[in-house]
């Protein structure tokens, strides 16, 4: 069957009415996490994992596996939407990828250009989902078919490189970085030895032999830990909203951003496809681009549309460009999308290159409904926009009783243990801690989710090579992933040594 006929097919299967009221769902609440500032797209991945299996608990495994997925994934990518109306209209980002759109968009809005401003956010985002998206349906099947030739000293070493490139660039420090890496590791060989049976770190805790619950981490570290946050530092969304005017740009603002539009949808999808660069990398550089090769930079920080559309397109690119190599490789890019890699192992859908022949309508109706979801996204940010600003003015009081409440429900609905639920408030108290003194949660996520997959193969590939370690290193592909991973640690590294200044991506 031709990639055509497939994408026929996941179109047929995100256009049946249930999935197409998870991507609208999705889509929505992504859009209401990205406008609440400090909540961000893995906060709210994680905290809806819980939800989606209660929602999807009457239908088939695979089918209740795409429903989800199409769910959390609108929830992903309506973010990154969301996450500029903060920007534009109270100088405060959503998340961190949107903290390039405050340099312009803020001031737009204070020359009373608000409405044009996010107009052209949404437009931009919109035009960047579609390109990304067309590159993950022309990409999806080689890049599956090239994996599929990889044995498991390949695949040790391919999730080495995901391993290195997002600890590499995570975070402010690389030596946090690098242990947060670690304690990932770590934490996910808790449990019975998939190899000898042996129990490991158990203490004879019966709830620990089957590990630790990647769910049950996930919103404990992010959506508790930031509740924690929230209530110890006293937040409350206090600001000076600028008032939106006119919503639909004129044309000549459409004029002056098609080209940026453009380039940092192209320039977000090629930098999200890398593991561990993210959205956050893709707004800074699409900024300084168009900057670079503006005919007047000096107008960039007083309020030019180019300073908002540029980086909102790149962050809408990239996380359609992260999906690639989560879905053909099984390798997360981003902290985001190593949650949606654990609740896709939830379901027994492994990803990967045998993703697309085992669990096409997974693969494919997750695709299609990205294109349904964006055109959405589009409808709703529109009209809707000036709705979703109010939503800027939830109290805290009422919002931190219902992240509690989902987070708690949904962990016990899933494990239906309190065990489980005394984790949840460790991982939360951790994750609060871990934040406050700047250490990256991304990796130790990811670390969580690729150690058992490092483990099983490193011990199948010396299974077959009879204990010998020579093995990574004498297959040409595995040796080639081994030294850029290498080079991805050590590049940065050096440069550091000699002054230079390394941009990171703190949130993923």
């Amino acid at each position: 069957m031709s990639t055509l006929s497939f994408l026929f097919d996941g179109f047929q299967t995100a256009l049946q009415p249930h999935n197409l009221l998870f991507a609208f769902i999705g889509v929505l609440i992504g859009t209401a996490v990205g406008v609440l500032p400090g909540i961000g797209p893995m906060s709210g991945v994680a905290l809806l994992i819980p939800v989606t299996a209660s929602m999807t608990s009457g239908l088939s495994p695979e089918q209740a596996a795409a429903s989800s997925i199409i769910l959390l994934a609108g929830v992903y990518y309506g973010a990154m939407y969301g996450g500029s109306t903060t920007s534009i209209l109270l100088n405060t980002p959503g998340e961190s990828s949107s903290v390039v759109t405050t340099l312009d968009g803020y001031q737009m809005a204070r020359q009373g250009r608000a409405g044009a401003a996010l107009a052209i956010a949404a437009i931009g985002s919109f035009v960047a989902g579609i390109v990304s998206l067309i590159g993950l349906v022309l990409l999806a099947e080689p890049l599956s078919n090239v994996a599929l030739k990889f044995g498991p000293a390949e695949y040790f070493s391919l999730m080495l490189l995901g391993l290195a490139a997002v600890s590499g660039l995570a975070g402010k420090s690389m030596t946090k970085a690098w242990i947060m890496t670690v304690f990932g590791l770590l934490l996910s060989t808790i449990g019975l030895d998939n190899v000898s049976g042996v129990a490991r770190f158990t203490y004879n805790i019966s709830y620990l032999y089957g590990g630790l619950e990647f769910l049950t981490v996930a919103v404990g570290l992010f959506a508790l830990g930031e509740v924690f946050r929230a209530i110890l530092h006293r937040e409350t969304n206090e600001g000076e909203i600028a008032k939106i005017g006119r919503i639909l740009p004129t044309k000549s603002d459409l004029k002056e951003s098609a080209g940026p539009i453009a380039r940092g949808s192209l320039l977000g999808f090629f930098i999200g496809v890398l593991p561990g660069a993210g959205a956050t990398l893709a707004s800074f550089f699409s900024y300084i681009l168009e900057k670079k090769i503006s005919k007047h930079p000096e107008k960039f920080g007083q309020g030019t549309i180019a300073g908002v559309a540029a980086p909102e397109s790149a962050n809408n690119g990239a996380s359609g460009g992260a999906m690639i190599p989560l879905l053909t490789l099984g390798i997360p890019g981003s902290g985001t999308t190593a949650i949606l890699m654990g609740a896709l192992i939830m379901y027994n859908v492994q990803p990967g290159p045998l993703l697309f022949d085992e669990h096409p309508a997974v693969a494919w109706g997750l695709i299609a409904s990205m294109f349904i979801g964006n055109v959405m996204l589009l409808i709703l940010n529109m009209p809707l926009v000036k709705i979703f600003a109010k939503i800027i003015q939830t109290p805290t009081k009422y919002l931190l009783p219902l992240i509690i409440a989902i987070s708690v429900f949904g962990v016990y609905a899933v494990q239906v243990t309190t065990f489980d639920v005394f984790l949840l408030l460790a991982f939360g108290l951790l994750g609060y801690w871990l934040a406050e003194h700047d250490y990256p949660l991304a990796p130790l996520v990811l670390g969580l989710v690729l150690g058992p997959m490092i483990e099983n193969n490193m011990r199948r590939a010396l299974t077959a090579s009879n204990g010998d370690y020579l093995v990574f290193v004498e297959k040409p592909i595995s040796l080639v992933l081994l030294v850029i991973a290498l080079l991805w640690i050590a590049v940065p590294f050096f440069m550091k040594l000699r002054g230079k200044t390394v941009i990171v991506n703190e949130d993923m």
